[in-house]
């Protein structure tokens, strides 16, 4: 990877920590049209989820409902997210690698 590319990613890394940082204070108390949908048409819902959320709302559980809360559960998702297109990245990079050096006649 060239310098050109490192500053582009390394800068890409950062807006997205600002979004995930200022998100928490800029995200809207309505719901949005999938929840208040949901609500419209299943107002009681007789069923609980087959998995319970780690970040239910962008919260964390332990500071409840709080923005610093917010401020942190979206940092971590983004840097989970990230490790993770990183990591796919890397397997699909070994693989290309692996393709072409092996076998080709």
């Amino acid at each position: 990877m060239n310098a050109r590319d490192k500053k582009f990613l390394t800068a890409g890394i950062i807006v997205a920590l600002i979004i995930a940082v200022l998100a928490p204070f800029l995200a809207s108390s309505n719901p949005d049209g999938l929840e208040s949908t949901a609500e419209k048409v299943m107002p009681n819902p007789e069923t609980e989820p087959v998995l319970k959320s780690p970040l239910t709302d962008y919260t964390l559980p332990a500071l409840g409902d709080s923005p610093i809360g917010g401020v942190i559960s979206m940092i971590f998702g983004t840097i989970l997210v990230l490790a993770l297109a990183y990591g796919v990245g890397a397997v699909f990079r070994s693989r290309k690698a692996a393709g072409e050096d092996g076998g080709e006649e």
